[in-house]
């Protein structure tokens, strides 16, 4: 431990120094939304020293000093030239071309809504808010439906509420944020991304693998980071509504005013709901529930380019209702009571945060962050007689410097965060209460020489108050054989504590016995968890018939050396226990991307997930995850016309193999479900780019569970249990909605 201190010690005692170079971004309006221009030529005038941006549009070059003139060029974009005064963070707009002035046949690239990382070591996959609109995605946990590295799953027969896993592994082992802040997590694990609706996001990166040290210790299978919109550069207006077959409507509308030329500001404004009482499948209990959500968020951005500096001020207010149970179930008369049973899940929230940036002017590759956020999530519910309340305030802070040493090919980020996490929870007739705090500090270094290799190499040091001192080791390599070949290979660890009750919320809809077998661990009488997750990914970029594409393969495997176990093996209960034997997640995917044409897009995958643990009864497959998936998207867009009209469809389809389910009154020991396949679509059409009409249809087939509830001719007795769910429960749903904008 001495040397790991010291170590850090080291590092951060080096002081930078080296050439300067000229730092930015290229960036582009595209509808109402701001793009980086990837690819784009960045190059002084009349020399040979120039760059090209990254997939987030930016670029470093060295410094030529003042009135130096440098040009910024793009395919289909007006070329600009521009006289730079002083060494300063550059953010520069390109326009796009005026088609008509021009006589020359100009050739452009479909951009794409999914990109893969090219320049950086981490195995990033980033999203726009294009993929976005390709599906009903109301809200965050439905916007993976046309992206085959994120599986969803349904979690319960009750609630409606879907679930993500990566690389075989629930959403608890993934580091969820919202601009790299700590958000889905502790309380909000079952229901947390319903609470962002899915027009405020900007865009999502998701990244395979232990993630960055810099946003903490609890990345196990990755993370997903979501960016919500900015004032200054979101359109003024924009107005969505949405309506479903299934009884949802949903309704939002968006704001920004530009206040001065450095201060904007933003409010979002969400409410959903559906009244409508659905039982398609007989059984007397609703299919989808019964629910009411408001959600409103208010932003601050202040930028001052020519001083380097730059803010973000958020805050956010959500208050979401579920009623759920029996059809005719009355809150008001039969709570409480044997006759019905029925369920009610209330949640308020409110998230506030700050986040301040300075890039020093004369010295553009240095800069420091501050990133600063307060929640709490206060949830009440009762499941029949069955009550599961938690209370859970979180605060969380974070210092970052980054340099550079020697020269721009070493750069390093250092700094310190502090978490601190206050739960209180009633589990029926029982109490718990406890506090989480951390203290850690971080240090990240990069390597690229500019061609064929990049490193980045992380270390952690921690002191938490349950968890104890430790260090979080991570590695990340990229290696290019050649210009269209990329390698990547990760290693690393992470831990958390595990919140057995907010992670398994779908326990409570059952009537199984809850028994914690605890062996004096510090979180419910369990120990933390603890796992290595190392793989490797191999892309290739081909052209064929004059058309791009790209084939990866990725293997990663999670070897847990400490896990809380979640035993539903039992019939009529459900066990947590510290892992005592193996437990590992290996998972295998091949994905190829490729371009039919300008106008058609194809996307294929396959995964294979072998997750086994210990459990009392032996080693086994998890319950309810499909060991083989298959995923196809094909996507069609019309080029869009003198008044920027087009027309979009995409299909998609969703093919899962069996999974093995726990033995119970409906499913003998050794049961597996069928494989089936979904199938959806949705059909666009943009009458300008101010103004679109939309309508799809999910579950084409409408494939349904049969008998999803076990126990239901007895919601009071033992054997009740809806948590057993492989596949949906309301059949083909249809729906339509509008978007609008200034």
């Amino acid at each position: 431990m001495k040397k790991h201190i010291l170590l850090l010690l080291i590092f951060f005692s080096l002081k930078p120094f080296a050439q300067e170079n000229l730092d930015g971004r290229v960036l582009a309006k595209e509808a109402r939304e701001t793009i980086p221009l990837i690819g784009a030529n960045v190059f002084w005038l009349n020399t040979q020293i120039g760059t090209i941006t990254d997939e987030e549009g930016k670029f470093s070059l060295p410094y030529l000093g003042t009135e130096e003139l440098l040009v910024m060029s793009y395919i289909g974009f007006k070329s600009d030239t521009l006289s730079i005064k002083e060494n300063r963070l550059l953010i520069h707009f390109l326009d796009e071309s005026d088609s008509e002035s021009l006589d020359e046949v100009t050739l452009t690239k479909r951009r794409k809504a999914i990109q893969k990382s090219y320049f950086e070591a981490q195995n990033i996959i980033y999203v726009n808010s294009d993929e976005l609109l390709k599906a009903a995605c109301c809200n965050l946990s439905e916007s993976f439906e046309t992206n085959p590295s994120i599986d969803v799953n349904f979690s319960d027969a009750l609630t409606g509420t879907k679930q993500i896993r990566m690389l075989g592994l629930s959403s608890p082992y993934l580091l969820i944020t919202e601009e790299n802040i700590p958000m889905v997590r502790g309380a909000s694990q079952a229901y947390g991304l319903s609470f962002t609706p899915g027009t405020w996001i900007e865009s999502i990166q998701i990244t395979k693998g232990t993630g960055s040290v810099v946003n903490g210790f609890e990345s196990i299978a990755g993370q997903i980071n979501t960016e919500i919109k900015k004032p200054f550069s979101d359109v003024p207006f924009f107005f969505n509504f949405f309506t479903s077959a299934n009884g949802r409507q949903e309704a939002n509308l968006q704001g920004n005013w530009k206040i001065n030329d450095k201060w904007s500001s933003g409010m979002f404004v969400h409410g959903n709901q559906r009244t409508e009482k659905i039982d398609g499948n007989g059984d007397d209990f609703l299919d989808v529930p019964l629910t009411k959500q408001i959600n409103f968020l208010n932003r601050w951005q202040y930028i001052n380019s020519e001083k380097g500096w730059v803010g973000f001020g958020t805050i956010r207010l959500m208050q979401d209702q579920k009623q759920v149970g029996a059809l005719e179930f009355n809150n008001e008369n039969d709570r409480g009571q044997n006759r019905l049973w029925g369920s009610e899940i209330s949640t308020n929230r409110i998230d506030a945060s700050l986040k301040i940036g300075y890039v020093f002017p004369e010295f553009s590759f240095r800069s420091f962050g501050f990133q600063s956020a307060y929640s709490q999530h206060k949830q009440e519910a009762y499941y029949g007689f069955r009550v599961y309340d938690i209370d859970h305030q979180s605060l969380y802070t974070n210092f970052l410097y980054n340099s550079i040493i020697g020269n721009t090919k070493n750069k390093f980020k250092a700094g310190l965060n502090f978490s601190y996490d206050r739960y209180l929870e009633t589990v029926d007739t029982f109490y718990f209460n406890r506090s989480d705090s951390s203290l850690g500090s971080f240090l990240e270094y990069s390597y690229d020489n500019l061609e064929n290799f990049t490193l980045v190499a992380g270390v952690r040091l921690d002191i938490h108050n349950r968890l104890g001192t430790f260090v979080t080791p991570r590695l990340h390599l990229r290696y290019l054989p050649q210009e269209n070949t990329i390698i990547r290979f990760s290693l690393g660890s992470g831990r958390k504590a595990a919140n057995i009750f907010a992670e398994n919320q779908t326990l409570f809809g059952t009537n199984r016995q809850i028994n914690i077998l605890k062996n004096g661990g510090s979180i419910y009488g369990l120990n933390p968890e603890k796992a290595w997750n190392y793989g490797a990914s191999i892309r290739q970029i081909f052209n064929l018939l004059g058309s791009g594409g790209d084939i990866t393969v990725d293997y990663y495997i999670t070897n847990f050396t400490d896990q809380v176990v979640a035993d539903w093996e039992s019939e009529g209960q459900i066990l947590f226990y510290n892992l005592e034997g193996l437990s590992r997640a290996n998972s295998f995917q091949l994905s190829i991307d490729y371009n039919l044409s300008q106008s058609m897009s194809l996307r294929f995958a396959y995964k294979n997930y072998n997750v086994k643990t210990t459990y009392d009864s032996g080693f086994l497959q998890l319950p309810l995850q499909a060991q083989n998936r298959f995923f196809a998207n094909f996507g069609w867009e019309s080029k869009r016309n003198a008044k920027q009209a087009q027309w979009r469809w995409d299909l998609t389809c969703h093919a899962l193999g069996k999974q093995r389910l726990v033995s119970n009154q409906r499913d003998p020991a050794g049961s597996y479900s069928p494989a089936y396949s979904l199938w959806n679509s949705q059909l666009t059409r943009a009458f300008s780019s101010k103004f679109e009409l939309y309508a799809g249809i999910e579950n084409l087939g409408n494939y349904k569970q049969l008998s999803p509830i076990i126990g239901v001719e007895d919601p009071f007795g033992i054997n009740f249990d809806t948590a057993q769910i492989y596949a949906p429960i309301f059949g083909r749903m249809v729906y339509a909605g509008l978007r609008w904008n200034l």
